[in-house]
């Protein structure tokens, strides 16, 4: 199964392959988005450590559960070769209406057909007043104009 664009990555491909991960996020479809990475893709999620998309599918699964009204954003850090480095900020509620933001850093490997290999993220996140979102587009793929983390001062 081959997931284009392929690595090695110039800065159109990155970019490319990183709006591909953040619309799929943004579909909350666990088992689709699995499909992204290797049978056997190792992740460090916070303090879990998981491999293989069976356990990506499970976590996402109780992540979506969780965390309501979830919408995603990410962005090129930087790439080399077969390797990119993201950014991302995220906003989601939890069921008594709290709302929260989420910072991180995700470092992703490829191999050659352009699934995901190795994931290793680093989150935190705060409430915040859903007075503070900046995130209102509708739930889904996050609209081209909509202002990305930069624009936004993140």
């Amino acid at each position: 199964m081959s997931r284009p664009p392929l690595p090695p990555f110039n800065e159109q491909t990155a970019i490319e392959k990183i709006r591909l991960a953040e619309d799929g996020w943004n579909s909350r479809d666990p088992h689709k988005v699995a499909l992204a990475y290797t049978e056997d893709c190792p992740w460090r999620n916070r303090a879990e450590f998981i491999a293989g998309r069976d356990e990506i599918a499970q976590l996402l699964t109780r992540k979506w559960t969780r965390e309501l009204d979830y919408r995603l954003v990410k962005e090129l850090w930087a790439f080399t070769g077969n390797r990119i480095a993201v950014r991302f900020a995220y906003e989601f509620h939890d069921d008594s209406d709290q709302w929260f933001r989420a910072y991180g850093n995700e470092n992703w490997e490829f191999d050659a057909d352009g699934l995901m290999r190795r994931r290793i993220a680093s989150i935190n996140e705060h409430p915040i007043g859903e007075e503070e979102r900046k995130f209102h587009w509708p739930l889904g793929r996050r609209s081209d104009d909509h202002p990305g983390l930069s624009e936004l001062g993140f």
